[in-house]
């Protein structure tokens, strides 16, 4: 069975434009231009992936992206016409796990999600990766410590596993984001910066007096056991 894309995008040429490279990708393509439809159509539809437009009407897509990411670690590629790095940065921050801005190319879309999905269908296996300290759930994308558990996106579960697998290594940011990116783009060190923030925030919710990620000035980031 084919995997469904579900593109929200009210640019009506584009999204068909788009929607057409994704059918001849090989996946079940569902189309919608009105922000206000997407929370159902994400219910509805069951998706494997949603690309999701920062402005639309009725709702936009950072309030989409918000409301999915309370319940549901759905995929999530968003795009947008603004290019200010404040803007790519809040879009991750949120929980998108890909930030495309316009004009893209619709191969470049198409690209980006298989690299996503690719490295979803790696996390499908059930299995717990261990440490010490801290427990990775490949299965689920959590992370675990002493019976308490925080969720991960995507992407901040490959940053956290890059980092958590080999203990005292230092790693630089282009070495990080060859781990989460997989398909040469040229990112900003601040994406990483803004990654590791985001991870830190939620392994000091199960592990408030611990610290795991450690910064080595001029040089990049480390994980080590407590």
């Amino acid at each position: 069975m084919a995997e469904r894309i579900l593109v929200v995008e009210d640019e009506v040429k584009l999204a068909d434009i788009l929607g057409k490279y994704l059918q001849q990708s090989g996946y079940e393509v569902k189309t919608i231009y009105d922000g206000g439809e997407a929370l159902a159509a994400i219910s509805d539809f069951s998706p494997a992936l949603v690309v999701l437009d920062l402005m639309l009407p009725n709702l936009n897509g950072i309030s989409i992206c918000k409301q999915v990411r309370q319940t549901s670690m759905l995929p999530i590629v968003m795009t947008t016409a603004k290019v200010e790095e404040v803007d790519r940065l809040l879009g991750l921050e949120l929980g998108a796990d890909d930030y495309i801005c316009k004009p893209y190319s619709p191969r470049e879309v198409v690209a980006r999600v298989k690299a996503i999905l690719r490295r979803v269908s790696v996390m499908q296996s059930p299995q717990t990766l261990a440490s010490q300290s801290l427990t990775l759930e490949e299965e689920t994308l959590f992370a675990g410590f002493h019976g308490q558990r925080v969720s991960l996106t995507h992407v901040e579960f490959q940053l956290l596993y890059k980092l958590w697998r080999s203990p005292g290594r230092i790693y630089n940011r282009e070495q990080l984001m060859d781990s989460i990116y997989d398909d040469d783009r040229i990112v900003s060190d601040r994406t990483i910066d803004s990654h590791i923030k985001k991870v830190r925030k939620k392994l000091a919710e199960i592990a408030p007096e611990s610290e795991f990620i450690h910064s080595i000035y001029g040089v990049g980031y480390k994980f080590e056991h407590v």
